[in-house]
């Protein structure tokens, strides 16, 4: 048996592959670029596009292997609106519906571990948010996510067992994605603005517990199931921020905005062409999209071991040993 990595080359594919080979499993990695790693001595790789299936269809898969399935289009760096439908959709969800046919027509496996996203929810309509939350997606984004979220539920009934996670915001070192402009005012000891007041709260999970959670739903035996991924005792947005800030010493102040009038200036810089968040992000920057964590804490024996200010201090320290390699450092 193996375990292959769609995205095996990206952040989260990078961790799952060193806990796996750790436990001495071999792991083949699939992606459409190979960074240096010293992972990469312990592990196969295959440069390999999920949305071409001829190429796709050169991966050895057998019936006793496991998928994981991690290959996405992310919403950093932002899109313009005019490109967003076909840029998530050719491989959220085109790229998934070639990767299940695949395993479907060619080969015998039928177990898959998936990452989705929590952005399938959208709005916040209960709190916590269950697995069994409305799923009305507010774009393009979360949109591919939901239908491919429907696509592997046909499978399911064909057959196949299918895991799906939900995963709040992913961070870690060498992760930045909206986090980098946070860093930067930081770090300048500049102001550092919220879309509100700052009193919602906010939930991350590192990548390390989104690996060990793959690892636990092995062990299950990949549950026909959804689950939600996310830490637990999430602070408030403006004491996350306040924590940050002491913790590396920033001169920086948390400055809350008006909302409404925040979404509205973004909205029609999005309508020009000159997106600085993706509509997906800030719609809901100002809510609590907290994920219950429940399901997977009773179905799978995990919980999340990082908490939200450990995880985005490491994330920033990581960020500032960054500039120092590249020659921006102080």
């Amino acid at each position: 048996m193996k375990h292959i990595i769609t995205g095996g080359d990206g952040f989260l594919g990078t961790e799952l592959a060193k806990k796996l080979v750790a436990r001495g499993e071999k792991v083949l990695a699939i992606d459409i670029k190979k960074t240096e790693s010293p992972h990469y001595d312990d592990i196969d790789f295959m440069m390999v596009d999920i949305t071409d299936k001829a190429a796709l269809e050169t991966v050895p898969v057998d019936a006793d292997d496991i998928v994981y399935h991690f290959a996405a289009r992310l919403l950093v760096p932002i899109i313009k609106r005019a490109d967003r439908q076909e840029y998530f959709w050719s491989v959220l969800y085109q790229g998934t519906e070639n990767l299940l046919d695949y395993l479907e027509q060619k080969t015998g496996c039928r177990k898959v571990i998936y990452y989705t996203t929590d952005m399938v929810y959208g709005h916040t309509v209960e709190n916590p948010r269950p697995e069994s939350h409305p799923r009305v997606p507010l774009g393009p984004y979360g949109n591919a996510k939901y239908q491919s979220e429907l696509l592997c539920e046909k499978y399911r009934e064909r057959g196949f067992n299918i895991t799906l996670f939900r995963p709040r915001l992913i961070i870690g070192p060498g992760r930045l994605g909206i986090l980098e402009s946070l860093f930067k005012l930081i770090d300048k000891n500049l102001p550092v603005p919220t879309i509100g007041g700052g009193r919602n709260f906010y939930q991350f999970i590192s990548v390390s517990d989104c690996a060990d959670i793959c690892l636990a739903a092995v062990e299950k035996g990949v549950p026909n199931e959804a689950y939600n991924v996310g830490s637990l005792g999430a602070p408030r947005v403006r004491a996350l921020l306040n924590t940050l800030i002491k913790s590396v010493g920033s001169k920086s102040i948390v400055v809350p905005t008006p909302a409404f009038a925040v979404k509205f200036v973004l909205a029609i810089l999005d309508k020009l062409n000159i997106p600085l968040l993706d509509p997906e992000q800030y719609l809901i920057a100002d809510e609590t999209c907290i994920l219950s964590m429940e399901k997977a804490k009773n179905e799978l024996d995990w919980e999340p071991k990082d908490s939200d200010s450990d995880m985005l201090l490491a994330a920033y320290v990581s960020w500032k040993e960054s500039l120092k390699g590249d020659g921006s450092g102080s």
